[in-house]
Order: structure tokens, then sequence, then C-alpha cells
């Protein structure tokens, strides 16, 4: 969280400053000193002095790699490291090492979100107080409010699964130990009160267009109609809509003063149609649009014979899809105007993790890696999978046949050496994916060609692999993949390294909460589920509850999922692969995978979807090549192009429980309120 200010000035030119220059998270802390509670609602400057520094509790929603504030990308089937610190708690986590006694202090949210939401009820209880403030100004700030409480219990939720929601109270500190003493909502009591709060905040909250681009890391009406989205999509998903997982980890995890499972146990086909409409919703605003950047005439990227030529987004024309996906992350695109960007940071974290892709050669901590199964999700160019490739774009396995030739894709630069198995493949994956052989440009480090333009193998015998990181042990990545969804071809660390001197890196890069592919992706895997036509509540696009109709709509499904589809340049789906919905549902969770990776989707995904505990720990998909051999000898059967199961103490340790499904409430929080239930499976 950025700190805007540290000298103290006079009080007047300091909130002058805050609602002049602030965003979401740029507020001094200093006002916590400066003024009494009691002070707070004398004025309107004051009172939203205080609203504003409220955000500066939530943990910044980059962080979702080391110091992370769920278990998130570590403890995903995306990720793995040779790292098992406090710092990577997400894989502590995965190999048992984190109990209710030893929640990691940055992953230990639970007192600072209930401080927002003593915080978020002291403003409602007094808001009506500020009698400088008009009527208009009020609901705002009430939904303002209202917002930062449902996000303060959406972060519950999605660590500690059932709340603890005590309403409007604001808790004293002078009561019988009683007064405190409460049980946990259900999960779906739960969520229908975190979409009460973002349905209060929908209402009065200004959309993107009516709000300045000063203020572009406030939360608006897109923001909380987005939140209802996910949320009820989570929902409808197997492991809290009476699936397998649902009885698997919950079918005896019951409330004690009434007997009510706190998951639902009866699968409900209607929850789906209820997500739809929730993501339909946001459609509806018209307000937002996947990201595209045009294609440069003279370079074009270029497409499969399959892939549509119409103007996007009823295809791949006019557009590049490698920059349209690339600029999002890398920093080359502007935050404060991308309308893919329905809510989004900045964030240092992301630009620092960023290092842990760097070999340490090139001034890095280069241990982050990524299995060989999320490489065998991405598609080749023409759109299909690995498993059913065309003979014009043929898949090879053979990871000893090489390209041939050096290839332009646009402004990519695909080197001759490389193994056909990288070839073909659609642009997500050469943005995202740092594979055997990939050329990284490093451009700001061109002082010095050691440490700039150069292919990175990650073999024992190449400074990118084992070999380079010297004393650095746990430095180096474990699979020949990392990721380098976020990295820019100008970025380098190798700052003091040899003749580099005062590399370029954009700081800080951005980080999408929410983006519009995601609720493209939630209407359409919601509508494959739907069952008949129900009719269901929803609020529309402007915040009024109405009643839908839905059904599963092909030609829906269609359109929003081409759409993404083009924009990576690659065909979309057939009218055949819809008319399954199981079918369908396969390649809607792949989907997902490519152009969700590494934003800190999957690990719970795999969850929500049921298939968390058959397939995180399950060895055939910690897979990847054999960072321990020398790609250059003959004489070791393949050496670093065999593709074996990670040799690692983190994956070897690796498991996959029930009780996992969420984090412990710490043992001294159950402490304080006796009647509060721990999660199943874990200890008091």
């Amino acid at each position: 969280m950025k700190i805007f200010s540290k000298t103290i000035v006079l009080c007047g030119i300091l909130l002058s400053a805050w609602f002049t220059s602030c965003n979401f998270l740029d507020v001094d802390s200093y006002f916590e000193a400066t003024f009494q509670q009691d002070s707070i609602f004398h004025s309107q400057a004051n009172a939203e002095g205080y609203l504003w520094n409220t955000p500066t509790r939530f943990p910044d929603p980059g962080a979702i790699w080391g110091n992370s504030w769920t278990p998130g990308q570590f403890a995903s089937d995306e990720l793995t490291a040779r790292w098992r610190t406090t710092e990577f708690s997400g894989i502590r986590f995965t190999v048992g090492e984190i109990n209710e006694r030893n929640v990691p202090s940055r992953m230990n949210i639970w007192y600072s979100m209930y401080s927002v939401i003593r915080r978020c009820n002291i403003m409602l209880a007094n808001v009506d107080k500020v009698e400088d403030m008009n009527t208009l100004d009020k609901q705002k700030y009430r939904g303002y409010v209202h917002f930062l409480r449902g996000y303060a219990y959406y972060h519950l939720l999605m660590n500690w699964g059932p709340c603890l929601i005590v309403g409007d109270d604001v808790i004293p500190n002078s009561e019988s130990a009683e007064f405190y003493d409460r049980e946990r909502a259900t999960y779906d009591e739960s969520v229908d009160y975190i979409c009460g709060e973002f349905g209060k905040a929908a209402k009065v909250l200004p959309t993107s267009a009516q709000q300045s681009i000063n203020y572009f890391a406030r939360p608006t009406k897109g923001a909380a109609l987005a939140l209802i989205s996910r949320l009820r999509l989570y929902q409808a998903s197997p492991l809290f809509n009476g699936g397998d997982a649902a009885k698997r980890c919950f079918g005896t995890w019951k409330r004690k003063s009434d007997d009510k499972f706190y998951v639902n146990q009866v699968y409900d086909p209607d929850r789906w149609a209820v997500a739809a409409a929730a993501a339909k919703s946001v459609i509806d605003m018209q307000l937002y649009e996947l990201h595209t950047v045009e294609m440069d005439t003279k370079n074009p990227y270029p497409l499969a014979e399959n892939v549509p030529t119409a103007p996007f987004p009823l295809g791949a024309g006019g557009i590049d899809p490698y920059y349209s996906y690339s600029h999002m992350f890398n920093g080359e695109g502007v935050i404060q105007t991308n309308k893919e960007f329905i809510w989004a940071h900045e964030s240092s974290n992301v630009t620092n993790y960023t290092k842990h892709c760097f070999p340490v050669y090139y001034g890095g901590w280069g241990g982050m890696s990524v299995p060989q199964r999320v490489i065998d999700c991405y598609l080749m160019a023409d759109g299909r999978d690995i498993h059913n490739a065309s003979e014009e774009y043929p898949y090879e396995p053979d990871l000893t046949k090489t390209i041939g030739n050096d290839k332009m894709l646009g402004a990519y630069l695909l080197k001759g050496n490389v193994p056909k198995m990288y070839g073909n493949r659609e642009a997500r994956f050469y943005a995202s994916i740092g594979f055997p052989g990939s050329y990284w440009p490093m451009n700001s480090a061109s002082q010095d060609l050691t440490y700039s333009k150069r292919q990175m193998w990650f073999s024992k015998d190449d400074p990118s692999g084992i070999t380079g990181a010297g004393s650095n042990i746990n430095d180096y990545c474990v699979t020949g993949y990392v990721p380098v969804k976020y990295i820019h071809p100008d970025d380098s660390w190798a700052d003091g390294k040899g003749n580099v001197k005062a590399n370029f890196r954009t700081s800080p890069k951005p980080f999408p909460i929410i983006r519009y592919a995601e609720v493209l992706l939630e209407y359409v895997e919601a509508l494959n589920n739907v069952e008949g036509s129900p009719s269901v509540k929803v609020l529309n696009a402007i915040g009024d509850t109405t009643t839908v109709t839905v059904t599963r709509n092909t030609n829906e499904m269609k359109y929003y999922f081409n759409m993404i589809r083009y924009r990576g340049g690659v065909a979309g789906v057939t009218d055949a692969e819809l008319a399954d919905k199981n079918t369908f549902g396969k390649i809607l969770m792949n989907e997902r995978q490519v152009e969700l990776f590494n934003e800190g989707y999957r690990y719970f995904d795999t969850r929500r979807w049921g298939i968390y505990l058959d397939e995180d720990a399950n060895s055939s998909n910690w897979r990847g090549l054999d960072v321990e051999k020398e790609r250059t000898d003959a004489n070791n059967n393949g050496g670093f192009w065999n593709i074996v199961t990670i040799n690692l103490q983190n994956i070897r340790d690796r498991i996959a429980e029930p009780k996992m499904m969420f984090l412990p409430i710490p043992h001294d929080e159950l402490l304080k309120v006796p009647a509060m239930d721990q999660n199943p499976g874990w200890n008091r």
C-alpha cells in the first residue's frame, strides 16, 4: 500500500491534497493520529479523509506470489519453486506446514478485515451527522462504505469461507464476553450478505465513464456488479452447490444452533442462471471491452487460415493478438484508460516478483517455475489443442526436433533452434511463457550484450540454469519454463552487472483485480450449465433489481467466448463443441487456465470445480524438463530434453486434503469467540 506523504503539514493543506490527488489506496495514515473520532464527522473533508484512509488496511491485490494475502499462486498447480520460506506461504500451505497456530502474518488478514468492517459501521452510523455534506454526497459516501464493507467480507470469504457477520454493530470494548460470542453464517448466507453490500454500492456509485481517471483505482458501479458476478459463479459451482466435492469436504459440517449445513449439500441448478444474469448485467453496461492493439500493417501478426479476419470482435482482423494481450500486463498499456480493466491497481508486488522470473545470472532470483501441464494447455495457432493438432499446425512432442529458421510473429522473435513443440502456438503462449530457447530482449541492458538479447535455455549448461545460479542453490527454474506475462521487452534486473547501468523497469505494473475477459468467461460458463428456462432476480446494469429469464443460449455463448479467442488470434469454438455441455465445459476450464494464467484465479478454480483433491498433488501434473542435465550432451539419453517428474522436495511433499479448501481460522481468534466453529479438519 502506498503512503502518500510522511511529512506533517497543516491540516487544511493535507486535506486539500487528499481530495485533489488521492486514489483508492493513496491517503496518508497520519490522519489517524490527527483526528479523534468525535471530530471525524464534523466536516465533509474529515469524513471523506476517514473513508479514504480505510482502504489502506486491505492487502495489495497484486500480492499473489510471495508474502501473499491468500495461499496464492504457489498454492495452485500453475507454479512451483524450491523455496520453502516464510515469504512463500503458499508452498508451505501445500506441504502441510501451516495450521491454526501459525497462519502467516501477511495471510492472516482476519483482524485487519474486521477492523475495516468496524470502521465502515462507524461511518454508516455517523455520516448523517456531517452538516456540510449534501444528500447526494451522503448517498455516494454510503455507497463507498457498503462497497468497502462487502470487500472486507469478500476477503474473509475467500480465505476462510463462511463469515462471522456482525451486521451494523460497532463492537464496543465494554460489553460482557457473551456479547461477542456469535456463530458464523453459512456460505450461502455470507455470499448473499456480501452481494447485498455490493448491490447497495452499485445503486449509487459512479460508473467508470462518470469517474475521473485521477480516481481510476476507486471502485465503481461496474466493480460492484462484477464482484457479484464472480461470487454468484462460485456459489453455483460444485464445491458450494451440492457437488461431490461439497459432500466430501463439508458433508458433516453443520451449525450447532440450527443443524444447518455450512455449505449447501443439495444441487440447485438455478444458481447457474443467477450467475449468468449477474455477469450479463456487467456486459449490458456497455462500458467495457477486450483490450486490443491495432495491427501493424507492415509487420502483421500471422493468423492461421481458419481464423476469421472480420474486424474484431467478429474476427481477429485489424488487431495484433500478441500485443493486445501482452500490453495489458507488462506495463506498456495505460492502466487508467484500459477499458478491459473493470477494476485495477498499480502494484509494486507485480514489478518486484518479475525478478523471481529472471535467472540469477541476469540479476534475478529465477525460481518461479511453470509445470508442463500448463504448457500443454496452450492451443496451437489454429485453435486446436495439442491432442488434436492439424497437419497445417502440427504438434511435435519430440523436443530434439527444431523449427529450423527464425520467424517473426509480428514483433515476437521465435528462434529457429527452438524445439518444434514451442512452434505453431497461439499468441498468448508467447506472451505468457518463457520456454527453452525463448528470446529475452532485456533492451535496457543493451550496453552489454552479455545481459541483453539472449536466449534462455534453463538447462544445466546455460547461464540461465543451475550453473548460472552459483551459490544460490534454490534460485533456478526447476521445470524449464518461467512465467513472463508481466515482463516488458525492456525489463532487466542486471543493473551493476558488467557494463549494465541504470536499468529501465516499468514500475509499478498494473494488476487487474477484475477484467472484462473474466466476466465473459463467467457468463459463458454459467450459461453452459443452465437447465431449462428459470426466471431469476438480479441487479441490472443500473443497479436496480429486476427479473430475467435465462436459457442455455449457444449463440450467446459462442459470441462472447469467440471474442476472447479472436483477441488471442485463434479460431473460435465450433457448434459441435458447444452442443455438448460436458465437452464445452472442459474447453471452458482450459480457456480459463490460458486466458487467466498467473492472475491468481487457479487456486480458487480447482477448488470450486471440485477437481483439486484428485489433481493438485497428482505427480503426473508436476512434470517438466530435466533441468539437472545438459541440453548439448548426446550421451545422456536426451538429457535436458526429457520430460520427467519434477525432482523437488516441495512436489514430493505436496498434499491435497479436504480441509485445505479453506485456511484454518487462527487459534487466537477462536479464543475470542467460543461459539465460532473452526473450519472442518482443523483444530481449534
